[in-house]
């Protein structure tokens, strides 16, 4: 590790006194650290941990090349994938299909559609569609492959 380019004394004084400094004096702090003010409705908490890690990748540095090129790397080769939503039960799913609109309830060991229990939310994309259907996809709980 490299030395740090501050008194580390001085940058502990100075991460400490973040949270008293307004919400305002954060915003400012952030935009002369980065460049750019911080977006539309962040959170003070947040901007108090940016402005945290900008001062001390200021003082002791920030990753070295090589580890920037992995992360930029890894980024673009490994695009994060959304998370499927976790279904309880008891909830509702409704989902509109030219023009009639369909609900289906979560159950604990399947799903509820027009009264009739079925094992998974493919089986009624099937019987609402006619056709073979992701059922997660179909009712807007998985993003399009095309997305």
């Amino acid at each position: 590790m490299k030395p740090p380019l501050v008194d580390p004394g001085a940058l502990a004084d100075e991460l400490h006194a973040l949270h008293r400094l307004s919400r305002h004096t954060l915003a400012e702090k952030w935009g002369a650290l980065c460049g750019t003010p911080p977006p539309p409705r962040t959170s003070r908490l947040l901007m108090m941990r940016a402005v945290a890690h900008k001062l001390q990748e200021r003082a002791y540095g920030g990753f070295p090349l090589a580890t920037r090129r992995i992360l930029v790397q890894q980024r673009e080769t490994a695009p994060i994938k959304p998370r499927l939503r976790e279904l309880r039960p008891g909830t509702v799913l409704l989902r509109e299909w030219q023009g009639t609109t369909h609900q289906v309830t979560i159950i604990e060991d399947g799903v509820v559609y027009r009264g009739k229990r079925y094992r998974s939310l493919s089986e009624i994309a099937r019987v609402i569609t006619g056709s073979r259907w992701s059922g997660p996809r179909f009712f807007g709980l998985q993003p399009n492959a095309k997305a």
